[in-house]
């Protein structure tokens, strides 16, 4: 496509301005384009986020637009598109994004500008002051861009397909509501670690940062493991204990309290260090400062029900076990093709 050079080079400068804000270092450097408009906005901008939102630390937000700045390269948005052949005429995709994490409807963004599309973009309330500052960077880079990037607050109309994440009730209507339209609709998914007891106590702390990243709030945080019969968790507790500053949080505190309160008035026998809680459970979906466990014997086993849960799991962390498995410390930092509920954007937005 005509205008896919330049719309690469155009998030390449994006990832250029992104990488300034790292979670060791934000600096100002000379030689990104377009940087004097844009650095001191965007940078109070991340400093006045926990004002609207509470869970959006400025480590998270500088976590996930460093994490974003290693992507955006002309090497790897080449490589991510090089298999599609995206069509000359240009779609309205609405996109309705999500709020759980910082920027986390970014994937979608990029990926209808750089199949070509038009997006009309419908952000959350609990994130939508820090997109609009990159999409008018990227614009200032490739000002073709400017009218293909609108933002609304109202009723969505004339477009030509969906984007849509929510939870699983909001599922059901966005399947309703979109029934007419190609779309991918998203719905409630969870990530899960699978433990053997022999993990280094390397691997644990690497987990705990799959668990406790963005407070544990994303679909690729883990929020339930599976461990053989007598497992020693005074190894995990020991491993998680570098996140126990999560409790000097208001709103994780609230929660940890709450939940706390809830589990032992339920008399239910939980495991607590404090500041968070492990909790025997079939459930995948766990509640903020609770992990919930589930005890094994059979790999073949945990394997075959894995896998027929497959459609509420995001990620499986483990070492060597799962063909498809995540390695520990790795959930949230995924790649460009690793599509969230498993569904190839690219390839969706190159067939409409």
């Amino acid at each position: 496509m005509s205008n896919l050079n330049p719309r690469i080079a155009a998030f390449s400068n994006l990832g250029s301005f992104l990488s300034q804000f790292s979670t060791n270092l934000v600096e100002k450097r000379e030689n990104v384009p377009f940087n004097d408009p844009f650095f001191d906005v965007f940078s109070t901008q991340i400093k006045r986020q926990h004002e609207f939102n509470g869970w959006f630390t400025q480590d998270n937000i500088l976590f996930a637009c460093e994490s974003w700045s290693k992507l955006l390269t002309v090497e790897q948005l080449t490589k991510w598109t090089s298999s599609y052949s995206f069509t000359t005429s240009n779609k309205r995709v609405a996109v309705i994004m999500a709020g759980n994490l910082p920027l986390v409807g970014f994937h979608d963004f990029l990926s209808v500008l750089i199949a070509g599309h038009n997006i009309i973009i419908k952000q959350s309330s609990n994130d939508k002051h820090l997109l609009p500052i990159l999409a008018k960077y990227l614009v200032a880079n490739e000002p073709s861009l400017k009218d293909a990037i609108t933002f609304t607050d109202g009723e969505l109309n004339d477009f030509d397909a969906v984007i849509a994440t929510g939870s699983d009730n909001t599922a059901r209507y966005f399947d309703y509501y979109f029934k007419k339209y190609p779309a991918i609709i998203r719905r409630n998914r969870n990530s899960v670690a699978v433990l053997t007891g022999k993990e280094t106590t390397e691997q644990l702390e690497l987990l705990a940062d799959d668990i406790f990243r963005y407070f544990g709030l994303g679909c690729r945080s883990v929020s339930k493991v599976f461990v053989p019969k007598d497992y020693n968790f005074d190894l995990l507790f020991n491993a998680l204990y570098k996140y126990k500053d999560l409790i000097s949080n208001a709103k994780y505190a609230n929660n940890y309290d709450y939940n706390k309160a809830v589990y032992l008035m339920s008399l239910f026998n939980i495991l607590d260090n404090g500041f968070c809680m492990l909790k025997e459970d079939t459930s995948f979906s766990s509640p903020i400062a609770s992990i919930f466990y589930e005890y094994y014997t059979n790999l073949d086993e945990l394997k075959s029900y894995l896998n027929s849960h497959a459609n509420k799991i995001q990620c499986i962390v483990s070492d060597q076990i799962f063909e498809k498995e995540i390695p520990f410390g790795q959930t949230q930092m995924p790649k460009l093709n690793d599509y969230a509920d498993g569904v190839n954007t690219l390839e969706f937005l190159s067939t409409i």
